[in-house]
């Protein structure tokens, strides 16, 4: 897992050139350029690290909108808080590719430009990956934590969405009108260990081991060899007797 920074698909893309020279000058200008990593700070917009070949030299401080898929502005041209919907929620984060929609049609939800369809690339998404350091973020609470899904917009921008912002739409598996979902935010933090009534096996060192109450219901610990359930004692014997 990474710290700060993650690889990045190498999609070769156009930078404005603008985020280049501070805002200063270089407004209708564009650069190429090629993905290699991301940089995760709380609090702000993804920094996208990037190669540009015709300077041979790499800078690191662009956000999302910086990029367009072609030499040319954008119809509509939506701006940073429409194509990132969330700040960074943790130094550690980490890219990958969700295979089985990754080919599928997306949609999302912008703030200020309703609905719009692209592509998708890939997802990165954040952690807290160091219990040394205190977890003021909210990357790892069920009410507060998000995706950020990579998404190639039709108008030639790119996008980073939560789930909950995006639609996904497959030919063969997506009916002709799907379901709104009413769904809820989940707020629960599940776990199976605590809270269990089910015994503790501090007092057993068998690797095949048993609480309390299964080696009181089965006083032998024999498994059977065809399903690897426990025997009880009468099992056993009949087994026994039989072979």
């Amino acid at each position: 897992m990474s710290r700060l920074i993650t690889n990045l698909p190498a999609v070769h893309t156009w930078v404005r050139k603008e985020y280049l020279c501070d805002h200063e000058y270089g407004h209708g200008e564009f650069v190429k350029g090629i993905w290699i990593a991301a940089k995760s700070l709380p609090g702000r917009a993804f920094y996208f690290e990037t190669y540009l070949p015709d300077y041979a030299a790499m800078f690191d401080k662009l956000p999302i909108s910086a990029f367009v898929a072609e030499p040319e502005t954008p119809d509509p041209d939506l701006d940073l808080p429409n194509l990132q919907f969330w700040n960074c929620m943790d130094h550690d984060v980490t890219t990958l590719c969700k295979q089985h929609v990754g080919s599928m049609e997306w949609e999302i939800r912008t703030r200020h430009f309703g609905t719009m369809k692209g592509e998708y690339i890939c997802t990165l998404d954040n952690y807290h990956g160091d219990p040394d350091i205190i977890d003021y973020s909210t990357s790892e609470l069920p009410s507060e934590h998000k995706s950020f899904n990579l998404i190639e917009l039709y108008n030639g921008q790119y996008a980073l969405y939560p789930n909950n912002r995006c639609r996904i739409y497959d030919i063969s598996l997506t009916p002709e009108d799907p379901k709104i979902p009413d769904f809820k935010v989940s707020t629960e933090f599940y776990q199976v260990e605590n809270g269990v009534s089910w015994g503790r096996l501090g007092d057993c060192d068998d690797y095949f081991w048993t609480t309390p109450g299964e080696r009181e219901e089965y006083p032998q610990n024999k498994y059977d060899s065809r399903d690897g359930n426990p025997l009880k004692s009468s099992d056993s014997t009949d087994q026994e007797t039989n072979g």
